[in-house]
């Protein structure tokens, strides 16, 4: 379990890493939307191995739902990556990302909100269950 931690933050890092750079050419204030677009080509110049819009069905009581939901991002198999593009964060951003950990059977994501003047400061939440 812990080794399997340590591979988790080493990934998070990297992902942090191509978030500030795209953060540091595009600044704050854009659509959601420009910041995954982004974030893909960052982390692809960085072989970083991710999907994108990942679809994540729900099972509920042993049946198999696909209501729509999708991740921004899964990270190497390991980790959830949500972005946002919002004044502030508040507990429901949170909770998404909790209830996609459960879902997808994960222990860890991230939070990015791209509209903050320092991603550094405010813009990265880490995210983790059961850890």
């Amino acid at each position: 379990m812990r080794e399997q931690l340590r591979e988790e933050d080493k990934i998070t890092e990297k992902i942090i890493g191509a978030a500030i750079e795209v953060h540091r050419h595009l600044g704050p204030g854009l659509l959601e939307s420009a910041y995954q677009a982004c974030l893909a080509h960052e982390m692809t110049l960085r072989r970083i191995r991710f999907e994108r819009e990942k679809p994540l069905p729900i099972v509920y009581k042993g049946v198999h739902l696909d209501q729509g939901y999708r991740l921004d991002f899964l990270v190497e198999g390991l980790v959830v990556i949500e972005l946002k593009s919002v004044n502030q964060l508040t507990d429901i951003h949170y909770a998404q990302v909790l209830s996609y950990l459960k879902l997808a059977n994960l222990k860890l994501g991230r939070l990015l909100n791209f509209n903050v003047l320092r991603l550094k400061n405010g813009g990265i939440k880490r995210v983790a269950l059961n850890l």
